[in-house]
């Protein structure tokens, strides 16, 4: 499991490996070291960013507990408080698929769906880095997911 400072040095490095400005063109070969220096540098700032706000977050959890004086203003804080700290659990959550696209492209995996084997697309993955599937694959997946919901 990578540290945050060796992240920090990983995307120091893809940043200074690409060209200013750099973005996967459909002119280009599919997952090329370029592109998937980028998808890199994108998942590592994402991650970055993650790490920030839950740092954020835990510094205001410190700074000490909720004082309202009036008791709905109090509980008006404690509901942020609470959909605060569940975005940061989906973003803990979060990490862990950004860490697994990253070993996707370590293994030369990153960019092809995990169903069909296919090409996931550029746009798909600029959207959506950390996609598994093609939006077909995933389509069925969650037609298929429904269905078993409503049995």
């Amino acid at each position: 499991m990578a540290t945050a400072a060796s992240d920090s040095k990983i995307l120091e490095e893809v940043k200074s490996d690409l060209a200013p400005g750099y973005a996967p063109s459909e002119d280009e070969p599919y997952m090329n070291p370029q592109q998937e220096k980028y998808f890199r540098m994108l998942l590592l700032e994402w991650k970055q960013s993650i790490h920030e706000a839950a740092g954020q977050t835990l510094q205001s959890l410190q700074d000490g507990p909720i004082r309202e004086p009036d008791l709905n203003d109090r509980a008006s804080s404690e509901t942020d408080w609470g959909i605060e700290l569940r975005t940061r659990d989906r973003q803990r959550k979060l990490i862990s698929k950004i860490d697994a696209a990253l070993r996707r492209i370590d293994e030369g995996e990153y960019g092809y769906c995990e169903v069909t084997g296919d090409p996931i697309g550029l746009r798909r993955l600029i959207a959506r880095p950390v996609a598994t599937m093609t939006v077909e694959a995933q389509e069925a997946h969650e037609r298929k997911e429904k269905i078993s919901r409503d049995d």
